[in-house]
């Protein structure tokens, strides 16, 4: 977004994310499986440009533009209309989406343009809520919107919403595997429904791993990289077979499907090796894309706000 903007617009990015550890339990009764997951935010973000309207509409550019519907599906959309809602502001956001997060990769790019929206809404239309109004909001739009909120890393329980915030010390280096053909959460869920008919078990999250980003050591924290949708996410998409055997021929620490995939994570043990591990899977020609991004990132924030000229 390097045009000049209208008077009165805002401007807020929000960061897609990684989930470091997902661990799944069986489905209950009100249809949802109880999650224990930890968030780590990263630098590829959702650009949001709130423009002043006469309703609320959403236009996309950017990665995978062309996948992401503009109507009132959209969950940025969604935020919008949620906020006037919540707030009873009779007010419309042209609402200017640009993408840097893949589209149904498991990265939440989604939840980022929820976040990202109900802030720029909120200081566009002046509605002065503080950011645990905002997180209450959120957590009506998704699971996964509360993170983007907030970002750097967290450990989420229930549906992923109810949030506390993680120390993580120093910056872990991450080497992204894209594949252009998405997956939906619902679909990944009945494929581990189907594996694990059985499951009887309450996820948790390994303290070790917690002492893994307290020490800030990513070998340490390799170990403790774990997703139970990796298995459902392969068997859905089985491209990602080759996607982590080319991983696996390089200097990357782990590999892991982030949150319902198909986007695959590797941790590597620093930059360097993360700009070699990409080269490397690029040349093995087994994604769409690959990109370099490093965490934990800032949540949802101003990034610019152009006044009305007198």
């Amino acid at each position: 977004m390097t045009e000049p903007r209208p008077a009165g617009a805002v401007h807020v990015r929000a960061p897609g994310k990684i989930n470091l550890s997902l661990a799944v339990g069986p489905k209950g009764e009100d249809g949802y499986h109880p999650l224990a997951t930890v968030f780590q935010a990263v630098t590829l973000y959702e650009e949001v440009l709130a423009v002043p309207d006469e309703v609320i509409r959403v236009s996309v550019t950017g990665r995978h533009a062309d996948r992401v519907p503009t109507d009132s599906r959209n969950l940025a959309h969604r935020a919008a209309t949620l906020l006037a809602e919540a707030t009873g502001i009779d007010a419309g956001v042209h609402l200017q989406i640009t993408k840097g997060v893949p589209t149904a990769g498991g990265m939440g790019g989604g939840s980022a343009d929820a976040a990202a929206a109900l802030l720029a809404c909120d200081l566009l239309w002046g509605t002065g809520l503080a950011r645990e109004e905002l997180g209450h909001l959120a957590a009506e739009l998704g699971a996964d919107v509360p993170f983007a909120l907030t970002g750097q890393t967290a450990v989420g329980l229930g549906r992923g919403d109810a949030l506390t915030p993680a120390l993580a010390r120093g910056r872990f280096h991450w080497v992204l595997a894209i594949i252009e053909d998405g997956l939906t959460t619902p679909e990944v869920f009945r494929a581990w429904d189907q594996l694990n008919s059985g499951a009887r078990l309450a996820p948790r999250i390994s303290d070790a791993l917690m002492q893994a980003l307290v020490a800030g050591d990513p070998r340490r924290l390799a170990g403790h990289l774990r997703n139970d949708l990796q298995i459902a996410a392969i068997e859905l998409q089985p491209r990602l077979r080759d996607v982590f055997k080319a991983f696996d021929d390089t200097s990357a620490l782990r590999a892991l499907v982030s949150g319902s995939g198909p986007t695959v994570a590797a941790l590597a043990p620093d930059h360097a090796a993360a700009l070699a591990i990409a080269a490397a899977v690029e040349r093995a020609d087994v994604a769409d894309e690959v990109l370099v991004v490093s965490g934990p990132a800032h949540g949802a924030r101003l990034v610019e706000s152009v006044r009305d000229s007198e």
